[in-house]
C-alpha cells in the first residue's frame, strides 16, 4: 500500500486575515480534522508556508516589482494561523515561490518518509495548490485534493483548475472519504 502524507500549504495569517471569515473557519476546521486523522494513522503532516526577507530580495518578481510586503519573516503575518492544529512533531517547509517543491526540502522529506501519495490542503487552488499538485505528479507521486480543505479567492480560476486537475493529475476527494480510507489502513510499524 502506498504511504501517504498530508501537505498543508499557505494557511498563514497574512492570507487568512483577509479571507471571508466563514470560509476561513471551515477551511481551518476541515484541515484540522485531516491533520488529526493523518497523525492517528501514523502518517506525516507537513506544513508549507512562504516567508520572505523584509527587503524582498528572496521574493518572486511580482512581489519585488510591486513592493508587496506579505509573509515577511519574523512577523505574525508569516506564521500559521493560530487555530490550526500544528504539532511540534509535524514537519515545516519554508518556500519562496508558488511551488512547495521549488528549491525546498519537500522532495527529500517525502523520500525520507517513503511517501508515494500526497493529500493537499490550503490556498490558493488556482496557484500554489495547482502548482504543487503538478510538481508532485511530475515526481510520480499520486495526488489527492481534499475538497473542503482547498480554497481560492478566485472562484472561476479555482473551478477551471479543479476541472483541469481532477481525474488527470489529481483526484478531488471529500474529507470524510479520506478519513474513512485512513481508518481502513493499519498504522505503519514504527
Amino acid at each position: 500500500m502506498t504511504k501517504r502524507a498530508l501537505v498543508i500549504i499557505d494557511l498563514i495569517n497574512d492570507y487568512l486575515d483577509h479571507w471571508d471569515a466563514d470560509k476561513a473557519v471551515r477551511l481551518i476546521s476541515e484541515t484540522n480534522k485531516l491533520a488529526k486523522a493523518f497523525r492517528r494513522s501514523g502518517l506525516p503532516v507537513i506544513w508549507v508556508r512562504p516567508e520572505f526577507r523584509p527587503d524582498l530580495s528572496d521574493a518572486f518578481l511580482e512581489m519585488r516589482d510591486n513592493n508587496v510586503k506579505i509573509a515577511i519573516e519574523g512577523t505574525r503575518g508569516a506564521q500559521l494561523h493560530a487555530d490550526l492544529d500544528w504539532n511540534p512533531i509535524d514537519a515545516t517547509v519554508i518556500k519562496k515561490r508558488y511551488s512547495a517543491f521549488f528549491k525546498t526540502d519537500l522532495e527529500n522529506l517525502l523520500e525520507n518518509f517513503g511517501v508515494g501519495e500526497l493529500t493537499l490542503c490550503g490556498i490558493n487552488t488556482h496557484a500554489c495548490i495547482r502548482i504543487a499538485a503538478i510538481d508532485a505528479y511530475q515526481r510520480d507521486l499520486r495526488v489527492v485534493l481534499a475538497e473542503e480543505c482547498i480554497d481560492s479567492y478566485s472562484e472561476e480560476h479555482a473551478r477551471v483548475s479543479l476541472d483541469y486537475m481532477n481525474g488527470k493529475i489529481a483526484k478531488v476527494v471529500t474529507v470524510t472519504e479520506i478519513i474513512d480510507t485512513l481508518r481502513g489502513m493499519a498504522a505503519p510499524p514504527e
